[in-house]
């Protein structure tokens, strides 16, 4: 099981821009360059990103993108589910009734509670503690 690019690039983005100052701005030209994502996909990214309120975007030449929070305001839970929507170990999960033995399932049960510990530490990881432990090689 692997998340997808699209998840790993929007982890990258927001943790790039959590260690910049508050009230910096980077162009998406240079977090594609940095990180070689092709920029075309990172335009997607931080649209998906922009319209979940997880960053702010400005156009024109001092235009750029900066995050909307804090960095720990900001968790590891909100940037998959704005890319990716909701965390979801087997269709099951999140839709029972795409199997008919979820109910009494005790693999259902599994996946449920797999899941449910994995957003529980998605969402109590935030982008401060992200950058408190290090830095993405540049």
């Amino acid at each position: 099981m692997q998340i997808t690019h699209q998840a790993d690039y929007a982890i990258r983005t927001v943790f790039y821009l959590a260690r910049l100052n508050p009230d910096q701005k980077v162009s998406t030209r240079q977090i594609a360059k940095d990180y070689q994502i092709p920029p075309s996909f990172l335009t997607k990214i931080v649209s998906q990103l922009s319209i979940a309120g997880l960053i702010h975007t400005t156009r024109g030449a001092s235009g750029g993108v900066s995050l909307a929070h804090p960095p720990e305001k900001i968790t590891m839970l909100e940037v998959l589910e704005a890319v990716d929507g909701p965390i979801a170990l087997n269709d099951c999960v999140n839709d029972p009734e795409s199997c008919p033995f979820s109910k009494n399932c005790v693999l259902h049960h599994f996946w449920s509670d797999a899941t449910d510990e994995l957003v529980a530490r998605l969402k109590s990881t935030t982008f401060d503690q992200l950058v408190a432990n290090g830095s993405l090689i540049l």
